[in-house]
This record gives structure tokens, sequence and C-alpha cells, in this order.
């Protein structure tokens, strides 16, 4: 389950502040398909960068799975980014010279797992994103950008996180492929029960999502669920 109680961030610009985030709370329990919405600028990269241990809130508290992870030590507050959550971004970051395999079994290298453990989940994630067995040994550079989005989520998953947080992971992507991997996310929360949280202002992507959150001004409304 994801907490987030009375969330404020300020930053100093020139003689005053702007607060991007300014009071913001909600709950979404294990397993939910969430969005955020809002314009550009509207304080969703900041919220999730808190959310994600990132960065942190000026006040206010960021609760995952029991855990506030806005008093966590930095050591520990690693260790929450490295195995508690799983980032999807429009970007995919993904390491170009590196295989889709090599991307996926990465952060379990960070994480201690032995190699042939890492190989054998990098291959079963691969294939449930369903990026056909013929990829899964080419370098990301010479992937689709719909196929390095399957790999990115992939990649989120490869620790079993409880939360995995995406901004804007159909922005890059034609409509179709944005659909398919929309459908991809919303699948993937229902079979391993996996909280996921996209920051985003496409509309369609929102729609086929549990909880609709709006971002406006710093603060947060919910929307009616999407039908």
């Amino acid at each position: 389950m994801l907490e987030v109680r009375n969330v404020v961030k300020e930053f100093q610009a020139g003689e005053g502040r702007i607060t991007p985030v300014n009071g913001v709370s909600f709950t979404l329990p294990q397993g939910t398909f969430g969005a955020i919405l809002g314009r550009s600028g509207s304080g969703k990269s900041t919220l999730l960068s808190i959310l994600g241990g990132l960065d942190k809130a000026t006040s206010g508290d960021v609760v995952v799975d029991g855990v506030n992870i806005s008093t966590l030590p930095e050591g520990r507050l690693t260790e929450y980014r490295r195995t508690g959550i799983g980032f999807v971004f429009q970007q995919y970051n993904l390491v170009p010279n590196l295989t889709a395999r090599e991307n996926v079994m990465l952060p379990m290298e960070f994480a201690g797992l032995a190699r042939e453990a890492r190989s054998s989940r990098a291959e079963q994630l691969l294939n449930e994103v369903e990026l056909t067995p013929d990829l899964h040994d080419r370098k990301a550079n010479r992937l689709s950008g719909g196929q390095q989005q399957r790999v990115s989520i992939a990649r989120a998953l490869a620790n079993r996180p409880r939360l995995i947080l995406a901004d804007e992971p159909t922005g890059n992507l034609d409509e179709e492929t944005g659909e398919r991997i929309i459908d991809l996310l919303g699948s993937l929360c229902r079979r391993e029960g996996t909280t996921i949280l996209v920051v985003t202002h496409d509309q369609a992507l929102a729609a086929r999502t549990d909880v609709r959150l709006r971002l406006e001004k710093g603060v947060i409304t919910r929307e009616q669920p999407a039908g």
C-alpha cells in the first residue's frame, strides 16, 4: 500500500519560493493501477521523485507497506530504491550497449543475485512483457521504442518491487504501441499484485486505470474511477 500524507515541496526561486507540491495526500491499496494527471509544470514529476525516494519532501510522509521512507537514513533509502520500487521512464534509460537480457539482469546484480538466477528471471520477465525470445540478446540501441519500453518494464519488475512508478511511459510511443504498453501495465498490476502509479497527460492511459488523481497548482484531487 502507498500512503501519501500532507506532502509539501518548496523551492527557493530568486527572492521568493515556489511550491509545486502543496499538501498532497492520497492512498493507493496494494495492486491498484493509478494515474496522476496534470499539465506540464504542474508538479507531477516532482511528486514522483519524492514518492520514489529520489528527492526529499519539505514536509509530510510517504509510507510504503508500513515503512515511512521520508524518515529513512540514506543507506536504507538506497536499499528501498533498489528493491522496494521499480521505475519506468519516458526515455527508457536503458544501457544502450547491453542486451535486453543484460539490462534486466543489472538491478538483480546490484541486489547480489547469482548470475544463473539473474539470467533465468530476466528471461522470464522478458517473456512476461511479450518481448519475443529472438530479441532477448539484441542490444538495447537496436530495439524499437516499444520494445525498449517493454525491456524497461521488465527491468522495473526485476527485484519484485511492491510499487512501480512510471513517468510518461507512453510519451515517446505511437498510439498503437502506447495502447499495448497500457494493456501490459494493467495486466501486470492484476497478475503480480503490484501497485503501479503512472504520471501522465495521456487521457487514454488514465482512462484505463483504477484510480485517477489530478495535480493542479500543487494540489491533488481525486476523479471518478475509470468506467
